[in-house]
C-alpha cells in the first residue's frame, strides 16, 4: 500500500486507499485522552492521559465544493466520541486501543483508510513517550 504525502526527488507521491485510489487526509494531532490503559494494577485502577494522533483517509471534494460539514467526516465529532468513549473503556494493550479507534473511525465514521497513534506520556525515566501506530483499510 502506498501511503505517502511527501515529495521523493522530483516525483509527488499521495497517500492512496488499497486499490491506489489517491483520497484525502483529515487529521487529528496530539489529541489528550483520559483512560484505563495498562496490565499493572495500579494502570487498572488509576486513569492515564494518552495522546492520540490521527490520520483519516476520506474524500474531501464534495464539501470542498459544498461547504458543508455534512459532506466530510466532522473532526470535532471524532473528538467527542473518541473522548467519550475512551473514558469510559478499559484496555490492557495500547495496541487494542488503536485497534478500537481504527475500527470506531472506518465503521462508524465511514473512513476509507486510518493511521493511528496512540502514546502513553511519560511512563518509563528518559522517555517522554511509548506507544504504537497502526495502519487499517476499509475490507474491500
Amino acid at each position: 500500500m502506498r501511503a505517502h504525502s511527501v515529495l521523493s526527488g522530483t516525483e509527488p507521491r499521495f497517500y492512496t486507499d488499497p486499490a491506489g485510489v489517491i483520497m484525502d487526509i483529515i487529521f487529528i494531532d496530539e489529541l489528550r485522552v483520559t483512560t484505563l490503559i495498562g496490565i499493572y494494577p495500579r494502570e487498572q485502577s488509576v486513569p492515564q492521559t494518552l495522546e492520540i494522533s490521527l490520520q483519516i483517509g476520506t474524500s474531501t471534494a464534495n464539501a470542498g465544493s459544498s461547504d458543508d460539514i455534512h459532506d466530510t467526516i466532522d473532526y470535532a465529532s471524532v473528538v467527542e466520541r473518541l473522548r467519550g468513549d475512551l473514558e469510559q473503556s478499559h484496555f490492557h494493550l495500547l495496541e487494542k486501543l488503536a485497534e478500537h479507534v481504527a475500527g470506531l473511525l472506518i465503521k462508524d465514521f465511514g473512513a476509507c483508510w486510518v493511521r493511528v497513534s496512540v502514546a502513553k506520556l511519560g511512563v518509563m525515566r528518559g522517555v517522554r513517550r511509548a506507544g504504537v501506530i497502526i495502519e487499517r483499510s476499509r475490507p474491500a
